[in-house]
């Protein structure tokens, strides 16, 4: 298992960030008998974002499932989850400052795991 430590540190971010946040989010937005303290309702930085937190919630669980997928890629040592856990976590890094605060933990599981992706794949390779 070469990939294991990033593997781990997807299934994490993608299991538990992106898709308890995707289900607990639309059942807030789509049960009005829910009481939520609007206070605790996370603000995002772009103000779109805000307005729109159905679709955010939504993005959120589909980012969660190709995490996930391509986490499996990696446990599996297939070269297919190297490009797509590598591709989730450069999209993750060049977004995350939209979503601010919450992107914050989501760039830091991603940078660490893009590194250990690399630091794996590439091994002491010179240039």
């Amino acid at each position: 298992m070469r990939y294991k430590i990033a593997a781990i540190l997807l299934i994490i971010q993608g299991g538990l960030f992106e898709l308890f946040a995707c289900i607990a989010g639309l059942v807030i937005v789509s049960n009005p008998q829910i009481v939520v303290d609007l206070q605790s309702q996370p603000e995002f930085i772009v103000p779109y974002f805000n307005a729109h937190m159905d679709l955010i919630f939504l993005m959120g669980g589909l980012y969660g499932i190709v995490r996930i997928l391509g986490a499996i890629g990696l446990l599996k040592n297939r070269l297919w989850g190297v490009a797509l856990s590598g591709i989730n976590c450069v999209v993750t890094m060049a977004v995350m400052m939209f979503m601010l605060p919450a992107g914050f933990i989501d760039g830091i599981c991603s940078c660490t795991a893009l590194i250990l992706i690399l630091i794996q794949y590439f091994g002491k390779k010179t240039v």
